[in-house]
């Protein structure tokens, strides 16, 4: 199975693989059965990307089994699994696309994996790009809805590969406020809003949004008294 191949616009330079690490216990009596290994599945980083191994479930190894028993039946399992992972790039970018009703097009989105987002939001005072506010018109385009860069934020939601199981991780950012580093003042990573896989995408941007109207206020009320970083 070539990953590499079911990826559009892949931008990995090189094969990545699946390994597979076994490693047989050694006892100094005699057991009719050996006993079963030990499994560990190994890849390459930039593989996590689209799939992480660590969410792997590895089929059990039976006694008295040996590797070329087993290997066949895990290659079958992981072709499913990565199969199933390349699928879900297409759910994200859809429920990324489903996010520009509510907040318009993103000023910047992974347009590869559709693992990271980023939107403009109004609210209260915030300023984003105060003093880049053609070229964030020009980024936004002409259909979407126009913002008064005088009071917006940033959203940015990273979408994990499990996605619609497990929902993203959202986090606000301010241009205006700034730690005492000078950094730009930044909300808690929030997982905690209502979430299910059973919505559709349309339904999920709703949702998402009317948690942020709330949040935002929150959220400016603690960069005005400097109890966030």
């Amino acid at each position: 199975m070539n990953i590499n191949k079911m990826v559009a616009c892949c931008p990995w330079r090189y094969s990545q693989k699946i390994f597979l690490q076994v490693v047989y216990p050694v006892g100094r009596k005699y057991m009719s059965a050996p006993s079963a290994a030990r499994l560990k599945l190994v890849s390459s980083p930039e593989l996590k990307a689209v799939f992480s191994i660590d969410d792997v479930k590895l089929p059990p190894w039976l006694d008295g089994m040996c590797l070329a028993e087993y290997l066949p039946n895990l290659e079958e399992y992981l072709g499913k699994q990565v199969l199933e992972a390349v699928s879900l790039i297409e759910v994200r970018r859809h429920f990324i696309e489903a996010l520009s009703s509510p907040f318009g097009r993103p000023v910047e989105a992974d347009a590869v994996f559709c693992r990271k987002a980023t939107f403009l939001a109004a609210s209260g005072v915030f300023t984003f790009l105060k003093q880049k506010k053609y070229r964030v018109t020009e980024m936004l385009g002409s259909n979407c809805k126009i913002w008064d860069l005088s009071s917006t934020l940033e959203v940015h939601l990273l979408i994990p590969t499990q996605f619609p199981k497990q929902q993203p991780a959202i986090m606000l950012q301010s241009s205006q406020h700034f730690n005492s580093q000078m950094a730009p003042m930044k909300s808690r990573v929030m997982s905690d809003y209502p979430w299910s896989p059973r919505w559709e995408p349309s339904l999920m941007a709703e949702r998402i949004c009317e948690f942020l109207a709330d949040e935002a206020l929150n959220f400016k009320r603690q960069c005005s008294e400097g109890q966030v970083q």
